[in-house]
């Protein structure tokens, strides 16, 4: 153990060892398990999925068994903070017992745990020097460093973000408060790191967070204290690690809090009332994020995967892969397209009929369609113009959506309910080979959504996952293509091509507050006054 690993089951390699320090890259990242004949390879750049108290939203997990794209999922552990001892870490009986808890399977699926929800930007209480601010169902609860520990000691997930000290009071923070908590993140990381004995390293990889926030020379000084050698008392908790980094198998940035603190910094700096109210366009907050990411990682190992979370575009995924060789990007903002009946429908490179279309009538396509509009109440075309169904033949080269929505899956065997059984119904002969039945379509799963029925969901949930797993496979596909050539002109096509302003998810969200509205006691009241106001409007015209 005189030369630890930072995670011997945990290892990522760049495809070209000689690729700078920023710009596009390709890797693999492989996770291997205890028996010799089990592991999980991915390729880079891909995404990871998002969970609520562990559990995909609105997928069972015979849904998440059938999903490609769902091979990295995190893991906010502040979801099971309202039990002073979390449930989770009562599991016993089991080398993954938070793949067991949760119902994964440790040869499917890697797991990983942060304190908070990435995408959780809500105004908390201060941080200390030993304890972080977590948002639990019953309220603020403190989580200690040592807790932090314990607690993945006793879940084993595959990955562990330590803690960080992020503030989120209103921002902008002094230069004093962004000395304490890259003082803070650096102890934490420390006291996570440390070896469970002697000869026993913690039994998983370690992400650290780039701390910092929107101060350059604070973001660099954090990537310093991770590389400076430790001497003393500090040297002999960590011991046999010389430095911090040595520990950390990779690096994590959250988007949120730094996007927070721009718009703060803009306003206070705003001249002007208008400049006040008006906000930078995404396409402006994504580039301001860029230097800071850079600053921090200027001096790290280049050769250790690079997770960014709470993306908002895949224009920004774009972007990030472009200037900075971003390798994992969390699934948030498409799983929560879903949420309000958004089937997503992008592809890279974009297709020719794509690039024509859009030409030829001056306008950028979205990136999605709003099935819960009632122009689809009688669109019986798949959920995707992009791609086509496993059962369907097509003239073009479109390729096929494999999700449960586009190429749903005729089952194995009969399905039995109740007092039925094989003896009443008999059973069907299992089928040759994978047979692909029909896509749903876009009619069906608006009438699902106006019944407010949760298969709705479910199926738009992996159809989109699957497009944002198509996107990164043809990202990877353009960066194979003649050594990445055609990259830059793909990127700036699919910028020239797609709506960045994401229009039909702001409508959406708009029409979804309605359906919110519409539920629960005193509906049929309120849709009766709704009704009574378009006909007294329509009076008027």
């Amino acid at each position: 153990m005189s030369a630890l690993a930072p995670a011997a089951n945990f290892s990522f390699t760049l495809l070209n060892p000689s690729t700078p320090r920023f710009g596009p890259r390709l890797g693999t990242l492989i996770l291997r398990r205890p028996d010799p004949n089990c592991s999980i390879q991915l390729q880079t750049p891909t995404l990871l999925a998002t969970t609520s108290r562990g559990v995909v939203p609105h997928l069972s997990r015979d849904h998440y068994a059938q999903s490609s794209a769902l091979k990295w999922t995190n893991v906010p552990f502040e979801t099971f903070l309202e039990q002073y001892v979390p449930v989770p870490t009562l599991q016993t009986g089991s080398s993954n017992p938070l793949h067991t808890f949760l119902g994964f399977s440790p040869n499917e699926t890697i797991l990983s745990t942060t304190a908070r929800d990435p995408y959780d930007g809500r105004e908390m209480p201060t941080n200390g020097n030993s304890h972080i601010s977590a948002q639990t169902l019953r309220g603020v609860r403190k989580l200690t460093p040592e807790d932090w520990r314990k607690y993945s000691l006793a879940c084993k997930p595959d990955v562990v973000v330590a803690l960080a000290d992020t503030p989120f009071t209103n921002p902008p923070y002094s230069q004093k408060r962004l000395t304490k908590s890259i003082e803070r993140s650096t102890a934490w990381i420390a006291s996570l790191i440390k070896p469970v004995s002697p000869q026993e390293p913690v039994p998983f990889a370690i992400f650290a967070h780039l701390a910092g926030n929107t101060s350059i020379p604070a973001r660099k000084a954090f990537s310093n204290s991770l590389l400076e050698t430790l001497y003393g008392p500090e040297a002999e908790a960590v011991k046999p690690y010389s430095h911090l980094d040595q520990a950390v198998a990779g690096y994590t940035v959250d988007l949120v809090p730094l996007l927070l603190s721009l718009a703060a910094a803009e306003q206070k700096n705003a001249t002007s009332s208008e400049e006040v109210v008006e906000s930078s366009p995404p396409q402006q907050q994504a580039q301001a994020v860029v230097p800071l990411i850079k600053a921090s990682l200027e001096q790290l190992p280049i050769d250790k995967p690079r997770l960014v979370n709470s993306t908002q575009t895949p224009h920004e995924i774009l972007r990030l892969i472009s200037s900075i060789g971003v390798d994992l990007f969390d699934a948030h903002w498409a799983q929560r397209a879903a949420d309000f009946g958004i089937a997503l429908d992008f592809q890279f490179p974009v297709p020719k009929g794509v690039v024509t279309s859009s030409t030829a009538t001056g306008k950028k396509t979205e990136v999605g369609h709003n099935i819960y509009n009632f122009d689809y109440a009688h669109d019986f075309s798949s959920l995707a113009d992009s791609f086509r169904g496993a059962s369907q033949t097509s003239a073009s080269a479109k390729p096929v959506c494999l999700c449960a929505a586009c190429s749903p899956v005729q089952p194995a065997s009969r399905l039995y309910h109740g007092v039925d059984n094989e003896s009443h119904s008999g059973d069907l002969p299992p089928p040759e080979k994978k047979t692909y039945l029909p896509p749903f379509t876009r009619a069906y799963v608006h009438h699902l959504l106006h019944t407010h029925e949760m298969s709705a969901h479910t199926l738009l949930a992996m159809h989109n996952l699957a497009i944002l797993e198509a996107f990164l496979t043809g990202v990877r596909e353009v960066l194979l293509r003649d050594g990445g050539v055609t990259w830059e002109e793909e990127v700036a096509q699919f910028m020239d091509t797609y709506d960045e302003g994401l229009q039909v998810l702001e409508e959406a969200k708009v029409r979804w507050k309605e359906v919110d509205l519409a539920r629960g006691k005193g509906r049929l009241a309120r849709e009766k006054a709704k009704e009574e106001e378009e006909a007294l409007q329509g009076e008027h015209q």
